[in-house]
């Protein structure tokens, strides 16, 4: 099937068209894009090779993760990871950011467990985003590993257990001020965990307080440049459906009192609830925050993001607290059953897409409205946005980018795929 590319022409004629309906409004809309572009999104490695990671006598997927599918084409080494992501990105206007977790490691084929991971083994990974131009976060990995197998990890009751954990997240820590120092530039590091218990537990105080001791233990010295340390909360995992050590609450009043980031991952709440009013409830206490940006159908199921309401509510929220220069995003989903390069690009498009829109919005209009008690007009002006023209302005920012417009870059994904992806068994 053909898919062509918007005519440069059209896209301009068009673009000035939707340039004066948005000015008529009040909004600007070389500003919306000059402010899209200084938004980095970390696009995360996992996507690329169904969360696999590259280390020696790997266990498999555990601890409450498990990508579904086999599509052909799969990342099977650090550099094809690196080659597909070049490809992603090449069709995501803008430069962004890699997240990578500590199971992505290089080590020359030889085994380093968990406690022993140090930045060498990630020294690749920094040479190759200085030839990207691009900055790198971090995740430590607490799954899929022998000594995550009975659920508990930094919570765990066996003190040697909690000690190589700890281990772990230190030489994580570690790990991101190296990306942070050689990249001249901040590095998100964002601890969760698998801790919980399938059916009711006894004790549901005494994991929390052991998982508050490893985690003061973890960040008990400070780091070189310019790390943020973040901590992620959940609902439940696969395996831990009635108790979560790491809860919201536990990881809120933690990340608070502590002076961290708290992670708020779009798939790790109630099926019916969202973070969108999350936002404005605790920037006042947190000076910064962490989003995972994902799309939950019925459960935590780390589906390709799409430009739904939940996305383009949570871009709205964004840019109305003025909180872009305070919220760091990550994408986080893993579909196995599509081209992988293809999910990561929607994912991210469709995030700059929200965030577009959401700049887009003549946010102060709307507000005096509602300060005016004139709600039938805040409502119905709501309402005809969603007819306006962002579309013409999206197609002119990714042509101002180099990077296709439209549904053009599906064509470039399938080429990708028979030259390259398909070659791989």
């Amino acid at each position: 099937m053909k898919f062509p590319a918007v005519p440069g022409k059209m896209i301009g004629s068009r673009y000035n068209e939707a340039k004066e309906i948005y000015a008529s409004l009040g909004v600007d809309t070389e500003k919306a894009m000059k402010t899209l572009s200084s938004v980095k999104i970390s696009m995360h490695c996992w996507q690329g090779d169904d969360v696999g990671g590259f280390e020696v006598n790997e266990t498999g997927l555990t601890g409450g993760i498990m990508a579904t599918g086999n599509y052909p084409g799969r990342a099977r080494n650090a550099d094809e990871l690196r080659k597909d992501a070049e490809k992603a990105f090449s069709m995501i206007p803008g430069k962004q950011r890699f997240n990578l977790h500590a199971i992505y490691l290089e080590s020359d084929n030889k085994f380093i467990d968990r406690d022993k991971v140090s930045a060498r083994h990630f020294s690749r990974w920094i040479e190759w985003a200085k030839e990207q131009g691009i900055g790198l976060d971090f995740n430590p990995t607490f799954f899929s590993h022998p000594k995550s197998s009975s659920g508990m990890t930094l919570s765990n009751p066996d003190k040697a257990i909690r000690k190589f954990w700890i281990e772990h997240g230190i030489r994580s820590r570690e790990i991101a001020s190296e990306f942070s120092g050689k990249l001249n530039g901040r590095t998100v590091n964002n601890l969760w965990i698998p801790d919980g218990m399938k059916d009711i537990p006894a004790d549901r105080s005494g994991p929390r307080q052991r998982l508050l001791e490893s985690l003061d233990e973890i960040y008990k010295s400070k780091v070189a440049g310019d790390v943020k340390d973040a901590v992620e909360g959940k609902l439940f995992g696969i395996g831990s459906e009635e108790y979560v050590v790491g809860s919201n609450e536990f990881y809120l009043a933690y990340s608070i009192t502590r002076k961290k980031l708290v992670c708020m991952d779009m798939g790790h709440y109630h099926p019916t609830e969202t973070i969108h009013d999350k936002l404005s409830a605790v920037l006042p206490f947190a000076p910064e925050l962490l989003i995972h940006v994902s799309r939950p159908i019925r459960w935590d199921s780390d589906h390709v993001v799409i430009m739904n309401d939940d996305l383009v509510n949570l871009a709205k929220e964004i840019i109305r607290c003025d909180a872009l220069g305070r919220v760091y995003l990550a994408t986080d989903f893993f579909d196995a059953s599509i081209n992988r390069i293809g999910a990561w690009v929607i994912g991210v498009r469709s995030l700059q897409k929200a965030l577009l829109i959401a700049l887009l919005e003549p946010s102060g209009t709307l507000r005096k409205l509602e300060l005016a008690g004139r709600n039938a007009e805040k409502l119905a002006l709501s309402e005809e946005l969603r007819a306006l023209p962002f579309g013409d302005v999206w197609n002119f920012y990714c042509e101002s980018k180099s990077v296709p417009a439209g549904a053009s870059w599906i064509g470039e994904l399938e080429k990708y795929e028979k030259d390259v992806l398909s070659k791989r068994k």
